[in-house]
């Protein structure tokens, strides 16, 4: 099969969850698939990281990512029917690059990675597979809910142009993606037949921590890890400082450790207390590295949907997580068996105190955790199902 895959990014450094998704995936294809990739490159990659995207792609063509946070981009968004995004990410050379690689070479699927690239298609008679990673709208829609009183107008408005683009491009394509049971609900709403495809995990990587050697360590570390540009994991840092920590501190030596990149100082400034740790360096280790050095993930997202990463990986490494309701749901996981989940910050900290309390509990939290994702979330398994997807959108 030949496949064209068109991205709102390049695949690589493997900094987020999308480029840790898509690089995987196309890995896995490229061993029996044609693969190439047209993509939006941002001005912090590198010619390296397109030679390494090249290794698992028959073609890689790059065009320069506009700068998304621009006057310009606001000022059009605001005077314009589209939203933000949709704005930010329409491009002429794309739009050029894409429609000189189709009238040249021959492909059997398009797949389009998030739905405010798809504006630069030109018309075509080829099936076309959207992916969704998260249902945007919502994102903003909490977001919103949480910032400054005078934004709110302005993103209620920007939130109106999402949705309605959004759902107009869902019920364009050939056959739609979602990464979880919830975003997929949600599609089904507005009247699309979406395709389940989570995110998954590479288990050759993320082992099993050797827990002989960290059972003598008198300090537990509890670790929060994310990428701070993104709002789900600022809002999820802030929470577990503010809310969730003051409740956990007083139990013993336990420290929390939270690694990201560019951590900003308004997050740094909420604790001085020598019990929180920020951590910028060791962002820049392998992300199984960091795992094996922690005791529990606290992970409780509450904007945004999809199946976390960070999440995944941690259950890989047999690293018990705490979190919330709707990151479990995601997964399919089980409270008290494969994850520990609570709603309430007090539920959050004793969750979170029960696993370092009880070693029992700990254990079985950190087989089972291991025991799904080898069933359920391996990239051979998530690719198996893209494969039926690509295959039914050509039928159809």
């Amino acid at each position: 099969m030949k496949v064209l895959i068109i991205s709102s990014y390049l695949p690589y450094p493997l900094f987020s969850g999308g480029q840790v998704r898509l690089y995987n995936l196309i890995k896995e294809l490229s061993a029996k698939h044609e693969i190439t990739l047209i993509c939006e490159k941002r001005a912090h990659q590198t010619n390296s990281d397109i030679t390494e995207v090249k290794k698992i792609c028959k073609h890689v063509i790059t065009v320069k990512r506009r700068r998304q946070w621009s006057i310009s981009n606001i000022l059009k968004a605001g005077l314009s029917p589209h939203s933000f995004l949709i704005t930010g990410h329409t491009n002429q050379v794309f739009k050029q690059k894409i429609q000189e690689t189709l009238n040249h070479n021959h492909f059997d699927v398009i797949h389009i990675e998030t739905y405010y690239v798809t504006q630069n298609m030109p018309p075509t008679t080829l099936p076309i597979v959207l992916v969704d990673h998260n249902i945007e709208y919502q994102v903003y829609q909490k977001f919103m809910q949480r910032a400054p009183v005078f934004l709110r107008p302005f993103l209620k408005m920007d939130i109106s142009k999402i949705k309605r683009e959004e759902e107009y491009f869902w019920k364009q394509a050939s056959a739609l993606i979602a990464v979880s049971r919830e975003d997929q609900e949600i599609m089904k709403k507005v009247g699309c037949n979406p395709f389940l495809v989570a995110n998954g995990v590479d288990t050759d990587k993320f082992t099993v921590k050797n827990f002989s050697k960290s059972n003598d360590a008198k300090e537990k570390k509890i670790l929060f890890l994310g990428d701070f540009k993104w709002i789900q994991n600022r809002d999820a840092a802030i929470f577990i400082i503010k809310e969730i920590w003051p409740k956990i501190k007083e139990s013993g030596t336990i420290k929390l450790w939270i690694v990201g990149r560019k951590i900003p100082d308004s997050i740094k400034s909420l604790n001085s207390d020598a019990s929180v740790f920020f951590d910028e360096e060791s962002s820049h280790l392998s992300t199984e590295k960091i795992f094996q050095k922690a005791d529990v993930l606290l992970a409780p997202i509450r904007i945004g949907g999809g199946t976390s990463y960070k999440i995944l990986e941690a259950m890989s490494s047999g690293i018990p997580v705490v979190t919330m309701q709707m990151s479990a749901d995601a997964l399919g996981a089980k409270d008290g068996e494969d994850i520990q989940v609570g709603q309430t910050t007090t539920e959050l900290a004793e969750k979170t105190l029960l696993l370092l309390e009880d070693d029992e509990l700990y254990r079985k939290i950190s087989k089972n955790g291991r025991v799904l994702v080898e069933k359920n979330y391996t990239w051979k398994e998530i690719v198996k199902k893209l494969e039926e997807v690509y295959t039914k959108a050509m039928l159809y």
